[in-house]
């Protein structure tokens, strides 16, 4: 399957490009690579690439505004390499439409493994018309959208409405991470304030009715100064 899907690796430093490159071969992924912000947008817009990896230091332009003109005509997913380890630059690089952010140095099996999870969730898309139809399942937990019931090992957990919309968005998104911006607007709606104490107390609750240990949470992750991110479904 990996063969016949492409990977478009933007980044100027070429033995990082050569490292990704000869990791993405060795399991039969297509690689285009670019050295140069202006040559990656050309490619992205001719190779139709089915996910693109992007370093944020690029020597023409900088790795925030070519997300933002990809998004501008593409829902290809974007997953950030970088060197950028400040939380600030995390939340702007997610919030301008890329799906993930890796920090450099990172190993082989992350770096594939955040690819899968990219993957994933586009065919889901690719799959499923407006909300998700098929329900969610990690662990033993289901999450039917559909008949809006949540059940942990067969037993049913009840949440607010409020509860609901947060799980069912990072389990729609599963694997990837929400920035608090999002979840906020997506509850409380665009112009909300940015309330990030509200937002924390609704996820006390929801992880003390979800987890079988709140403390050590095994659906729900929080990524400090960023968001959270729901566990990756099982694999069928």
């Amino acid at each position: 399957m990996s063969q016949n899907i492409r990977i478009l690796v933007i980044e100027d430093e070429k033995n990082i490009q050569n490292f990704i490159t000869s990791v993405l071969n060795s399991q039969h992924y297509q690689v285009i690579s670019s050295l140069t912000g202006r040559d990656g947008l050309s490619q992205a817009a001719s190779a139709s690439p089915d996910l693109i990896l992007l370093d944020l230091g690029l020597p023409d332009m900088d790795g925030m505004e070519i997300i933002r003109k990809i998004r501008e005509w593409s829902n290809t997913p974007i997953l950030v390499i970088s060197a950028r380890v400040q939380e600030d630059d995390k939340v702007l690089a997610l919030d301008s439409g890329a799906d993930d952010y890796i920090t450099k140095p990172f190993g082989n099996s992350e770096l594939l493994a955040r690819i899968r999870t990219a993957l994933r969730h586009v065919n889901r898309l690719k799959t499923d018309t407006g909300q998700t139809n098929h329900p969610y399942r990690s662990h033993g937990l289901v999450i039917d959208f559909q008949k809006r019931l949540i059940t942990r090992d067969g037993a049913e957990i009840h949440l607010t409405q409020n509860e609901f919309k947060i799980v069912s968005l990072l389990a729609q998104n599963c694997g990837q991470v929400l920035t608090y911006d999002r979840l906020i607007a997506h509850v409380w709606g665009p112009y909300s304030e940015n309330d990030t104490t509200s937002l924390r107390v609704h996820m006390a609750n929801i992880r003390r009715k979800l987890e079988p240990n709140p403390s050590e949470p095994m659906y729900i992750f929080t990524e400090i100064g960023v968001g959270y991110r729901m566990v990756d479904e099982d694999e069928t």
